[in-house]
């Protein structure tokens, strides 16, 4: 199941949903997207209603998604459409678009450009963005709530996958503002199961030549994950709230990631981890989901 979630994150987007969406199982149950089963992440069952009412109190929500899940992506927008109904404070922030594209967004929030000009401008396609996350995005805009661009330019984490953090010190201003440099390489749980599950089958991830791999490889979620953060911090900061971060769910799992980044940003600060789990619903929260987020709800299996 991680090794999916993990997948999706590297992988370019795919997929749809829709306001009603069916979950690609067999036979095929079709779900709207307040009904999916829930819990906490103690086990006890859940309520939509209690989902969407701690949401509305956080000051941060992370909506960890599979990428491209049809009825994933209709529930996250669901549950950002009844955080908006409860706060006109809440904002929108997205992995999936890159802070050099913030600008071509702002256009669009403003009705500077249409849609169209947009997606021409960000190369925006069906499958790297799918109708659940324009919903979000067309919800953000008719509220008049800001659109954030979190993640770090792909360009900029190439080079720290070849060579490391220094070349990016000494980039400009305009350049660096792009990006957030970690503080630290985070360790733990998180670490743990990156290293395992991007290591071969038949391979040990401790042996030296593995590790020297996985550390480049891990330098450059590092900067996903910093630069994430550091969006919303900036955010909080500008006194949004709840900043509603969609993001893969392995970056925020267990409270890994780009939830342990934001909390060395700035300790205390209220984060809700909302987990979907691309499972079919269980009668009660498996123990290997235990933790996985303060809600995990779960919504099929993903399409093959």
């Amino acid at each position: 199941m991680l090794q999916r979630a993990l997948s999706a994150v590297l992988l370019v987007l795919v997929g749809a949903c829709a306001a009603v969406a069916t979950v690609p199982s067999a036979p095929k149950v079709e779900l709207a997207p307040r009904e999916v089963k829930l819990f906490r992440g103690d086990g006890a069952a859940a309520t939509w209603s209690e989902l969407v009412e701690a949401a509305s109190a956080a000051e941060v929500v992370f909506i960890g998604e599979n990428h491209g899940h049809p009825l994933g992506l209709a529930s996250a927008a669901a549950l950002f459409e009844d955080v908006l109904a409860r706060s006109d404070k809440a904002s929108l922030s997205l992995e999936f678009f890159e802070r050099d594209e913030q600008s071509r967004l702002d256009d669009y929030l403003s009705s500077v450009s249409d849609a169209a000009t947009l997606e021409r401008r960000t190369q925006r396609s069906e499958g790297n963005f799918p109708p659940g996350h324009r919903a979000m995005v067309e919800l953000a805009k008719a509220k008049s709530r800001p659109v954030h661009a979190s993640n770090a330019p792909r360009q900029y984490v190439r080079i720290v996958s070849q060579k490391g953090y220094e070349p990016l010190a000494k980039l400009s201003w305009e350049q660096r503002r792009l990006f957030r440099i970690p503080d630290e390489l985070l360790s733990g749980r998180y670490r743990d199961d990156f290293d395992r599950i991007m290591t071969p089958s038949g391979r040990d991830p401790k042996a030296a030549d593995e590790q020297a791999r996985l550390a480049r490889v891990f330098r450059s979620q590092q900067m996903w994950d910093w630069t994430m953060a550091e969006s919303v911090f900036l955010a909080l900061q500008r006194d949004e709230a709840p900043v509603v971060q969609v993001i893969g769910r392995f970056h925020s799992d267990f409270r890994g990631g780009t939830v342990q980044a934001l909390e060395r940003l700035r300790p205390g600060t209220r984060a809700l981890v909302v987990s979907y789990v691309n499972e079919d619903a269980p009668a009660a929260l498996p123990a290997d989901d235990a933790g996985r987020g303060d809600f995990v709800l779960y919504v099929g299996p993903s399409a093959e």
